[in-house]
């Protein structure tokens, strides 16, 4: 079995209603890994080409990057456990390898995993 990760960064903005101390509007920079997972290609060598990867991953990225996130149709609240639901559910649909998608902001020290 095999593991491939794919990272990328985006920045944007959000509000919490049903917390207090964050629905004021606020913006974080968030960190992405996406993992795909399973046994390579025996004739190429690859699970998939990272061509690929980048690719699904740069359109997912385009829909959140410098985005008001409570407006991104399909993410719900806009929450670190929906943002990684909403990032693997998108990868997923392109990249049927992907097992794990860990959404990280450094600056809060607060990590959350959605796995399959």
């Amino acid at each position: 079995m095999i593991e491939l990760s794919q990272e990328f960064t985006f920045d944007a903005a959000h509000f919490l209603d049903g917390a207090p101390e964050y629905r004021r509007m606020h913006g974080h920079s968030f960190y992405a890994e996406v993992t795909l997972r399973g046994e390579p290609d025996p004739a190429t060598g690859l699970l998939r080409d990272f061509g690929e990867v980048d690719a699904a991953l740069k359109a997912i990225r385009e829909i959140l990057d410098h985005r008001l996130l409570n407006d991104i149709e399909g993410l719900g609240a806009p929450t670190l456990e929906n943002l990684a639901r909403f990032i693997f559910t998108r990868a997923r649909a392109v990249l049927p390898e992907v097992a794990r998608v860990k959404l990280r902001r450094p600056s809060y020290g607060q990590t959350c995993v959605y796995e399959a």
